[in-house]
């Protein structure tokens, strides 16, 4: 009979998205994730079989979760756009340095370098795509926005403003993270029509 697992998949995972944090996924090895994790690398190889799969994996529960920051704030705010601000707060929240932004961009080189790590992405950017599109949609009807927003639109739009706003406060290293992407996002939103 198999021993009972001490450290669930999802903790091994958070493990990996710190360790990437810190080493990004080339200098990435189950030895770091495994120091994350308090398990042994022979632990991971057993679970998951390589640093490959553990990647994988880790992309695969990336994308499964995408639209959670969302859900998770839209669940504890009646304004859907204090919700889409409290998920800005979230993402900020697991920067701390712009070496750390730039570690787990290195991922990036991955989903668009192998197509098993395109498909999580790509799964990824749709789930987070309708996410906004529903907490948009819900800011209409809330009379936050204006009738007649173009919603898909406004969603590419929030996404591409977040990501490049981290990604500009990770050149610059100005101000807050956070601050600087609710300021983006207002900018965004306040010109609408």
């Amino acid at each position: 009979m198999p021993r009972p697992r001490s450290i669930s998949d999802a903790e091994l995972l958070a493990a990996t998205a710190r360790a990437i944090g810190a080493h990004g996924p080339g200098r990435l090895t189950l030895a770091h994730v495994g120091a994350e994790a308090g398990v042994s690398p022979a632990t991971l190889s057993q679970r998951f079989g390589s640093k490959r799969a553990l990647l994988l994996a880790f992309a695969a529960a990336a994308a499964a979760d995408a639209a959670g920051p969302y859900r998770r704030a839209r669940a504890v705010h009646d304004s859907p756009l204090a919700a889409l601000h409290a998920a800005a707060d979230e993402f900020a929240g697991h920067l701390s340095t712009p070496e750390e932004l730039a570690n787990h961009l290195g991922m990036l080189q991955l989903d668009l370098s192998d197509p098993e790590f395109r498909a999580h992405a790509a799964a990824h950017a749709r789930a987070v795509d309708a996410a906004l599109r529903e907490l948009l949609d819900d800011a209409v009807a809330a009379g936050e926005l204006p009738v007649g927003t173009d919603v898909p639109r406004l969603a590419r739009a929030l996404q591409i403003a977040t990501d490049g706003s981290l990604l500009r406060w990770a050149l610059t290293g100005d101000g807050d993270p956070a601050a600087l992407l609710h300021q983006d996002l207002d900018h965004l939103l306040g010109r609408m029509p």
